[in-house]
């Protein structure tokens, strides 16, 4: 029952006008029909809970039965997040300060929340500032880089002015964060932004930690947001190597052997302390048991690996991506290792 109400929900609040213009975009990828293709789409989402998106990032019209039947799709990723992830505990992932609050030891870093002009919200943001040259603000209420900011102090008169700037600028309350130092080696790669890991991490039904995949995020375009969403750079690494191990490519789904912005090779870039990233998300993945599946954003400092965020909704599709599984095999038959879905 719980899948065919799902189905009917996303039948029932379909974007029609995207699904068509879906439609002619594979229509001239792949030469096929336009007819066949709208009901192999329709089809694809009954049978396999495949999203129009899906379909086409995918190149779903370039797969046999068995070759589908192997790719995790919005509706099975929304299955596994049921089975693994209790909504009540969404929160603890959703709101940045209260992540921040129970991995406070993975952050290596300074934070406050501030939400009101009291003096009492000064004098702490005051103390906060001391010795620090550059910070983060982060809306609580946003995601995908939206709304995230890299101030420098000295461009403010006071400390008044800053603490002003902040919340004139913004609506509700306010992650303020000390910058990260990255790795001089992930910074080669892209200067302006953090460059993270996003490692997905599951515990299985006997509550042991498993890395399913992991991606490097890169920034692109002098932006300080390295996310997919605003203009970002995305390629897969090896879990096992922790190289990356094919071409960028970005939302428009331009690919890129190297980087654009510093022309560093993109596929075969060794990964700084990788084995201590690995680490972090396994051990961290079992301090909330009722969120078992998990993207956490990782970046690498100096000399340790720490989290910047965490995500209780792992995307599903960036690792399935035709130039990425030349064997047409999806990520599913890693998942079934570890839960039956």
């Amino acid at each position: 029952m719980s899948k065919i109400s799902y189905i009917i929900r996303c039948i029932a609040g379909m974007d029609y006008a995207n699904l068509f213009r879906t439609v002619g975009r594979v229509h001239k990828k792949s030469g096929k029909g336009r007819i066949a293709l709208a009901v192999d789409i329709v089809r694809c989402g009954l049978k396999y809970g495949a999203g129009y998106t899906d379909y086409e990032l995918n190149a779903w019209y370039d797969l046999n039965a068995e070759q589908r039947k192997t790719y995790i799709t919005r509706g099975i990723n929304n299955s596994i997040m049921k089975k693994c992830n209790d909504p009540a505990s969404y929160h603890l992932f959703n709101n940045k300060d209260e992540f921040n609050e129970i991995f406070d030891d993975c952050l290596d870093r300074r934070w406050i929340k501030i939400s009101d002009p009291s003096t009492e919200e000064f004098n702490r943001f005051e103390k906060f500032l001391d010795g620090l040259k550059y910070i983060i603000i982060k809306p609580l209420d946003e995601c995908c880089g939206r709304g995230v900011e890299k101030l420098c102090v000295d461009d403010f008169s006071s400390a008044q002015e800053l603490f002003d700037r902040i919340l004139h600028s913004r609506t509700g309350e306010i992650l303020v964060e000390e910058c990260i130092v990255q790795n001089s080696e992930m910074s080669r790669i892209y200067p302006c932004s953090v460059n993270t890991l996003r490692i997905v991490t599951l515990l299985d039904d006997s509550g042991d930690p498993h890395i399913i995949y992991a991606v490097m995020r890169m920034g692109n375009n002098g932006s300080v947001v390295d996310n997919l969403n605003a203009g970002g750079i995305t390629a897969p690494i090896d879990v096992e190597k922790g190289l990356i191990s094919g071409v960028g490519f970005d939302k428009k789904m331009n690919y890129y052997d190297t980087h654009p912005y510093t022309n560093v090779k993109i596929e075969g870039f060794k990964i700084p302390l990788w084995e201590e990233a690995k680490a972090l998300v396994l051990e961290s993945s079992k301090r909330v048991p009722s969120i078992r599946y998990v993207g956490w954003d990782v970046a690498i400092t100096a000399d340790k690996a720490i989290f910047v965020e965490a995500n209780q909704h792992p995307g599903h599709d960036l690792v399935q991506m035709p130039i990425h599984t030349p064997d047409k095999v999806g990520v599913l038959p890693i998942f079934r290792k570890y839960i039956d879905i």
